[in-house]
């Protein structure tokens, strides 16, 4: 493929980056991550999960997860802060008594104190105090996040001078902060991993969607290093990154 049928299809691919929930289906067999994390987030909830436990899932995105949980909608609560998973949630989790509430301050989140027994997040926001506040004695919190260091080799390829966008998101750090709260931890882990694109399509696709990682990337932009990226890909059948996660449970006593 020449150089103008390269950017040709890149840009169809930046023209059409778009997200419905948080569903990376476009990405299918283009791109892999998470195959290699040493926890089940999954199997972590579900079995600290009983039927009579009140749940709330903070930053649900689409309620994909929530739902796949299938825990009676009549305790089970979410929240969502992004426009379009918060109009989508509201079609697809409140008509099934799922109790919603519009929310993007992980500080301020709109429930009275001691609601829940339990509750999730899987990479979205969260504040140790607030958490504390909305558990009942004896409550957990399961949170898996991405770290500081998520992407930055990839962000490096094409935004150089990008600094990170979310330091302090670390084990070690976020884990002084649960105990500082007055939480006991009952598991901790952290990894890195690979992140491998197979085409610089689905690269491009990806770091329009995670624009937070890649503030100010196009095509355009970017379209030299993207050149060298590709040459990569011909080079070893792929681009490999970096990702980074760590996992929290904590319980109120």
């Amino acid at each position: 493929m020449d150089l103008y049928e390269l950017k040709k299809a890149w840009k169809q691919e930046e023209a059409i980056a778009h997200i419905h929930g948080w569903d990376f289906s476009h990405l299918e067999r283009r791109y892999a991550e998470e195959e290699e994390l040493p926890w089940d987030y999954d199997a972590i909830v579900r079995e600290s999960l009983k039927e009579d436990m009140k749940l709330l899932d903070y930053d649900t995105g689409g309620g994909e997860f929530l739902l796949s949980l299938r825990h009676p909608y009549a305790n089970t609560a979410a929240t969502e802060g992004y426009p379009p998973n918060v109009k989508l949630c509201r079609e697809v989790l409140a008509p099934l008594g799922i109790d919603l509430r519009e929310c993007s301050n992980a500080s301020e989140i709109p429930f009275p104190d001691q609601s829940f027994d339990r509750i999730i997040n899987r990479h979205g926001d969260f504040d140790p105090v607030e958490i504390r506040r909305l558990l009942k004695p004896g409550g957990v919190f399961i949170t898996q996040q991405v770290g500081e260091e998520n992407d930055r080799d990839l962000v490096k390829m094409v935004l150089p001078d990008v600094e990170m966008p979310f330091p302090h998101q670390n084990l070690a750090e976020q884990r002084e902060a649960f105990e500082n709260a007055g939480f006991r931890i009952l598991q901790a882990d952290e990894m890195f991993g690979p992140i491998r694109f197979y085409d610089i399509g689905a690269f491009v696709w990806f770091a329009r969607i995670i624009e937070w990682e890649f503030p100010g990337f196009s095509v355009d932009h970017c379209f030299e290093r993207l050149l060298k990226m590709q040459e990569i890909v011909e080079e070893k059948g792929y681009v490999e990154g970096t990702i980074h996660r760590y996992l929290i449970v904590a319980q109120k006593p």
